[in-house]
């Protein structure tokens, strides 16, 4: 055997194990590479359905959720609350929500709501996007009017809102709040993104 032979075979073992060993980190860097290609998470779940937790809601308190980059609200409503939608619905621009994009067709009722004891909405004034207030308390205690029933005022325009997102004549906002696509998983779980399948 010559000092040749063993540099050639030496050379080839070392040639092997080199592109072996850049083959596999060529392979490691690409795998951030080829992941940075698709959505990100945060964009994966921008349109995702969110799941709400709604057992811990009283009776007369809002829990807000995000979706999409939206707030949603989910309100308990009394039976107070449910009794105020009649008295003011002389007083809305929509009270039979016939502008059918405005909500789905399972929350086209009075209470606007599969559930009439839960409403969900999106917390986004109709008129210029704003975000309006709870307007829980009646009367003067509300800070809105001596008559007012309760409900959602919007501070940037005076936009008023009913306890089922139904909007006031004589304000800026066009049309009632949004309800979302939603359905319920369980009697304590929404599924916020997917609508419930109607019987």
């Amino acid at each position: 055997m010559t000092d040749s032979s063993v540099d050639v075979k030496r050379r080839k073992m070392l040639t092997v194990a080199t592109s072996s060993v850049g083959a596999v980190g060529a392979a490691f860097a690409m795998v951030p590479l080829i992941s940075s290609m698709g959505p990100s998470a945060r964009a994966k779940a921008a349109g995702a359905p969110v799941e709400i937790d709604i057992s811990d809601l009283k009776p007369g308190q809002m829990l807000v959720q995000e979706w999409r980059g939206k707030p949603v609200w989910v309100v308990r409503r009394t039976p107070a609350m449910l009794a105020s939608l009649k008295t003011v619905e002389g007083s809305l621009a929509d009270p039979a929500s016939d502008t059918i994009d405005q909500q789905p067709a399972y929350a086209q009722n009075a209470h606007r709501s599969i559930k009439e004891g839960v409403l969900v909405v999106l917390g986004i004034c109709t008129h210029l996007g704003c975000a309006p207030s709870e307007k829980f308390a009646t009367g003067e205690a509300s800070g809105v009017s001596a008559d007012w029933a309760g409900g959602f005022y919007c501070p940037c325009h005076g936009s008023k809102f009913d306890l089922a997102g139904r909007v006031f004549l004589n304000v800026p906002a066009p049309t009632n709040l949004v309800v979302p696509p939603h359905k319920y998983l369980d009697d304590n779980k929404i599924l916020i993104g997917e609508d419930q399948e109607v019987a």
